[in-house]
C-alpha cells in the first residue's frame, strides 16, 4: 500500500508490483557480476517523481550489477553499483545509476549508504534527481529490522521524497 500527499494531490492504492529474474554472470572470491530483467505494473502513487500519481503503466527493466566486499578495520564492508535501463509505458524512459556501501559494526548490526540517481530521456520535463538514504538494520536469525531515513538530495523537475524507511527482510 502507498499514501502520499504534496502541494497539488493527495493519493492512496495499490503500490507497483514488480516481477524480475536475476542471474549471476560471474562470481569471484569477493566479487560478483550479475544481470536483472523484469517488469512492473505501475501502482496508484508516484511511479514517477516528475509524474502526477497514477500516470503509467507498464515498467520493462535491464539492470547490471557489480558487488564487491572486503575487511575494512576488522570489519565487513560491501560496494554494490548498480546500472539500469527502464523502457515505460506512460512515461519517459529512463537510466538509473544506483549505489550502496554497506559497513556491519557488530554480527547483528549492518549500516547501509544508499544513494539512487536518474534521468528520464524526453521533455519538455527534464527531470533528473539524486535521493540519499541512511538506515541501520538489525537481525535476529533469519529476520531482519531496518530503519532509516531517505531525502531526495538533489532534483530538477521531480518531487521532494523524504521521510523515514522501515523494511523487514527474510533470510532463504
Amino acid at each position: 500500500m502507498t499514501r502520499g500527499h504534496d502541494r497539488w494531490v493527495s493519493y492512496s492504492g495499490r503500490g507497483p508490483v514488480e516481477l524480475g529474474v536475476r542471474w549471476t554472470a560471474w562470481r569471484g572470491e569477493r566479487s560478483v557480476v550479475a544481470l536483472y530483467v523484469g517488469a512492473a505494473e505501475a501502482g496508484a502513487g508516484r511511479n514517477a517523481g516528475y509524474a502526477a500519481p497514477g500516470q503509467g503503466s507498464l515498467d520493462l527493466e535491464a539492470r547490471a550489477l557489480v558487488g564487491r566486499s572486503a575487511i575494512w578495520r576488522r570489519r565487513e564492508v560491501f560496494v554494490d553499483l548498480q546500472v539500469a535501463r527502464l523502457k515505460r509505458q506512460g512515461l519517459a524512459d529512463e537510466t538509473r545509476f544506483d549505489a550502496t556501501l554497506g559497513l556491519r559494526p557488530a554480527r547483528r548490526w549492518l549500516l547501509l549508504a544508499q544513494t539512487y540517481a536518474g534521468r528520464a530521456d524526453r521533455g519538455p520535463i527534464d527531470a533528473r534527481w539524486v535521493k540519499t538514504e541512511l538506515s541501520v538494520v538489525r537481525s535476529f536469525g533469519d529476520w531482519s529490522a531496518q530503519a532509516g531515513w531517505r531525502d531526495t538530495t538533489m532534483g530538477r523537475e521531480t518531487a521532494r521524497d523524504q521521510g523515514v524507511t522501515l523494511g523487514l527482510w527474510r533470510r532463504f
